[in-house]
């Protein structure tokens, strides 16, 4: 195989430019000369019609030589250059040859070269994808994640990037956040992408619902605990239209293919609202809240609930009042009230947070999920079942508010 047909290969099959390759082949030769004759000044051309390079020396005409490397008499000159004269440097063919060292210095500098230029063509590629949802192939698992083909281009998706609960196989497609676009690659990778980040979901809604997509319905803010739960607050400028019950869809057809992405995670849907105190209410879904109370000096909400629905407003391990709280931008601290609504006790949700799920186990549970399970689930519930936990929230209508 000749140089023409090396070039043609490299331009087919990576989809590089041919005279960018070409120009870099003879970099890459004039380098293995150069290393070998530091003293000369090379000039490297490629001969397409003989499928080779053309090496030249540039030399000084000289009336007497006394160094074959740097000159060239005046007569052999006049053979190049018919009007030469002495003192002018002039291109002369080098016919010395290099050896193995210099030959692999060439190649080295070939395909780091070549590397760049592929880089340069990811990049380009995908640099406008950055930050959308992408749906590729998982190649194979590694032991910094997974990587994923995105056509002829391998992607990274990192073991911290993703979740326990996620169905991640080899061979099978997956949806993912193209994160980041690198220009180099960092561990043979250009392209990391994310399926544990807030922002993945809110991508998500976005890809999933018209209304978010089109800009009439706004996620204005979102919290995530990877695999537990998410929290949105959701804004529209229309009073048309209802922005929770929009991305709920009905009967929770346009969020359910995200809960199926999302595995066994939950989403709450908050409705904007310019009072503070509504605001922090929503937040503790699935939580019924009787009054808050806001101090934005102090950065505090204090909320008074009931007993029987501090666990829900608690969460599993206290994850539900800490998303809450990012969600606001405020600290949430407790209040206990009596069946008569009196305040009984602060709580300290931290302290009470394991406590309160081993003793409300069975209630943990009662939050937003509209996922098929938990409605098969509820739709099979013997009646005297359903009357006996009256704290059981009504699916459809707290599931879609």
């Amino acid at each position: 195989m000749n140089l023409v047909d090396v070039i043609e290969s490299l331009v087919e099959e990576k989809g590089l430019d041919r005279d960018q390759v070409t120009e870099i082949v003879c970099e890459g030769i004039k380098a293995a000369y150069q290393k070998k004759f530091p003293t000369v000044e090379f000039i490297v051309e490629f001969n397409k019609r003989q499928g080779a390079v053309d090496i030249f020396a540039k030399k000084e005409i000289v009336s007497s030589v006394e160094d074959n490397d740097l000159q060239v008499s005046v007569r052999k000159a006049k053979t190049l250059v018919p009007d030469a004269v002495i003192g002018e440097q002039i291109p002369v063919p080098f016919e010395e040859q290099v050896g193995r060292i210099e030959i692999l210095t060439a190649r080295q500098t070939i395909a780091s070269k070549i590397r760049g230029l592929e880089q340069l063509a990811v990049y380009e590629e995908f640099k406008d994808k950055e930050g959308t949802i992408i749906t590729a192939m998982i190649h194979k698992k590694e032991r910094a994640g997974f990587a994923v083909k995105l056509g002829d281009v391998m992607a990274l998706l990192p073991k911290e990037n993703f979740i326990a609960s996620d169905s991640l196989r080899v061979g099978s497609q997956v949806k993912a956040l193209l994160r980041e676009v690198l220009k180099a690659a960092r561990q043979d990778y250009q392209l990391i992408l994310d399926r544990s980040s807030a922002e993945f979901v809110q991508k998500l809604i976005e890809l999933e619902i018209p209304e978010v997509f089109e800009g009439l319905v706004e996620v204005k803010r979102i919290v995530r605990k990877p695999g537990y739960k998410t929290k949105a607050i959701v804004f529209s400028r229309s009073k048309e239209i209802d922005p929770v019950g929009t991305c709920v869809g009905i009967g929770g057809v346009r969020i359910k293919p995200i809960l199926r992405e999302l595995g066994q995670e939950k989403i709450d849907l908050i409705e904007w609202t310019d009072n503070l105190e509504d605001l922090v209410r929503g937040s503790l879904k699935p939580a019924e809240i009787d009054k808050v109370s806001v101090n934005e000096a102090e950065g505090v909400a204090t909320v008074w609930l009931v007993q029987d629905q501090r666990s829900l407003a608690i969460g599993k391990m206290g994850q539900n009042i800490t998303l809450a709280s990012k969600l606001v931008g405020l600290e949430i601290q407790l209040q206990d009230l009596t069946q008569s609504g009196d305040a009984q006790r602060d709580i300290n949700p931290e302290f009470n947070s394991e406590f309160a799920e081993r003793s409300h186990d069975s209630k943990d549970d009662m939050r937003l999920d509209i996922n098929d399970d938990i409605l098969d689930e509820a739709a099979s519930m013997p009646k005297n079942k359903k009357k006996h936990d009256k704290h059981e929230p009504d699916l459809e209508e707290e599931d879609f508010k």
